[in-house]
């Protein structure tokens, strides 16, 4: 499935995927030369963030402004489908797939070029105190899938 394709039985369309532009370092392989499997959730949480600051601005004034407001990552699925190597240019595509009252689905990919490297999809959800709490409508609209 490609970024901009419908999920299959996906109760909404998917929004329009944000890019990020990340530059694989020597910090991010392991001794073989290609990306330690772990550093691509830290590329994912960024792509995650960048969409974030692109529709609501700085998280930590988000935080405060929503009064303690935090996203947490609830459920991740990964498939790595190729390696990225030292010097790759990769593109983290991020959009949502589904919006619920306190989550949302999000899919992720990480590309080389047309070339898909990794799939994600993750739940992430709206919590202050520890609790679940529904979306800040301004945000919600900013993050719903086009129909």
């Amino acid at each position: 499935m490609s970024a901009t394709e419908p999920a299959s039985g996906s109760p909404t369309a998917e929004s329009t995927p944000h890019h990020l532009s990340v530059r694989v370092y020597y910090e991010d392989t392991d001794f073989s030369g290609f990306v330690y499997h772990a550093n691509y959730l830290r590329f994912l949480e960024r792509g995650r963030t960048e969409l974030l600051r692109g529709l609501a601005g700085d998280q930590s004034e988000l935080h405060r402004e929503a009064k303690g407001l935090v996203f947490v990552v609830r459920r991740m699925s990964l498939d790595f489908v190729s390696p990225a190597r030292m010097d790759d240019l990769l593109t983290i595509l991020t959009h949502t797939k589904v919006l619920r009252g306190a989550s949302m689905l999000l899919a992720q990919e990480v590309r080389r070029g047309d070339t898909l490297l990794v799939a994600a999809e993750v739940t992430v959800a709206c919590v202050r105190d520890g609790c679940a709490v529904r979306l800040p409508e301004s945000l919600r609209r900013s993050l719903a899938p086009s129909a």
